[in-house]
């Protein structure tokens, strides 16, 4: 099966849990009149859209290059990230203006209703149906090294961790009684927190990655070791790296002998290529200036 295809299938599974849950959670969160629990199917809902996301931008992300895309077509799915991350934000503010108001007009002497147990158990079946498909999907995020999936993925365990905060709000209302109501909004509000975290985070990774930013420092200084453990190659330097969807683009200048054949300048280039795509795949984009040692 075809990377594409898998990405697909992953998403669809995920789609078909998350469809189930919104169902339940507004359900659940109407007739338990929870507030936390209606948050929660929010949450659900966002990771639906993502999904949706998801499955149109990594077909055109997988596209071969062409000729007004030399590089290929893989910053679609960088901004499938990117637009996931803002929609979690959007999710996370609206989640937290809500529970922060119930939570200031119940400092105020108002009235919260209290949570039924149909939301308790709404927050426990959402759990382990969303830790399940977190780690199914992450697994092949890491598999196919696909950007979009495993930041799906992370979509997943946020709504997980947000049901955690919905069970605690609401079985400790419950337990508590009306004078612990307030837990219920206060869930809702560490479930926005959690939301807002995964947000940002896959907000700061796209935004980087299509404003060019350079690969971590390690993978750089590994970049530099392969060029140079190739024989008569001297000094690697200049050297520009970037993200290309998830494959990398890499490009360098390098010190040889002035003396050596073109041939031979050429071939240690092409040994140079040869490593790096070998460790970080096939599609690295390598392009390798050759300059003379004996002109510095």
């Amino acid at each position: 099966m075809s990377r594409e295809k898998q990405i697909y299938r992953v998403t669809l599974w995920g789609s078909v849990v998350n469809a189930l849950l919104i169902a339940l959670k507004f359900a659940a969160g109407i007739i338990g009149n929870s507030a936390a629990m209606i948050a929660d199917a929010v949450h659900s809902a966002s990771d639906f859209i993502t999904d949706i996301v998801v499955l149109a931008f990594v077909n055109v992300s997988n596209r071969p290059k062409d000729k007004s895309h030399d590089y290929g077509h893989g910053k679609y799915e960088t901004l499938a990230t990117t637009i996931i991350g803002a929609a979690l934000l959007v999710v996370a503010l609206y989640i937290l203006i809500g529970g922060v108001s119930k939570v200031v007009s119940w400092t105020g002497g108002g009235t919260l209703s209290m949570p039924g147990i149909l939301a308790l158990w709404a927050a426990l079946i959402s759990i382990l149906l969303k830790e399940g498909i977190f780690r199914y999907t992450i697994i092949w995020a890491k598999r196919l090294d696909s950007q979009a999936l495993k930041a799906n993925a992370w979509h997943h365990r946020s709504d997980a961790l947000s049901s955690i905060a919905s069970a605690l709000g609401i079985g400790g209302a419950i337990i508590g009684g009306e004078g612990w109501a307030v837990l219920d909004p206060i869930a809702s509000i560490l479930v926005g927190l959690v939301i807002a975290k995964v947000a940002i985070d896959l907000l700061r990774n796209g935004v980087g990655d299509l404003m060019e930013k350079s690969l971590p420092d390690d993978v750089e200084k590994e970049i530099l070791e392969i060029a140079g453990s190739v024989p008569e190659v001297i000094r690697p330097h200049a050297l520009r790296t970037r993200r290309i969807g998830n494959s990398y683009a890499i490009e360098m200048h390098i010190l040889m002998d002035g003396n050596v054949s073109l041939y031979d300048a050429h071939s240690r280039a092409s040994e140079i290529e040869r490593r790096l795509k070998d460790r970080y795949g096939a599609d690295t984009h390598v392009a390798i200036h050759v300059e003379p040692l004996n002109q510095q």
